[in-house]
């Protein structure tokens, strides 16, 4: 269903790199396709960057004020 990268660096990879370089301890993604993509790459980085749909960290700000 998706295509593969044949030649060159895999982009997950080039984007985990760039979120991890920025000191991030959190990722938040719109889609779920990215979603694991990103965490596949962090995985493979062996970071310890967590990945989060953006409604995740919406429910999360709603439990801390209601």
């Amino acid at each position: 269903m998706w295509m593969e990268e044949k030649i060159g660096s895999r982009i997950n990879l080039n984007r985990v790199d760039e979120a991890i370089a920025t000191g991030a301890e959190e990722v938040a993604v719109g889609c779920p396709f990215c979603r694991v993509m990103i965490s596949d790459g962090m995985v493979a980085k062996e970071s310890s960057v967590e990945v989060l749909d953006v409604a995740q960290i919406m429910l999360r700000s709603v439990k801390r004020s209601g």
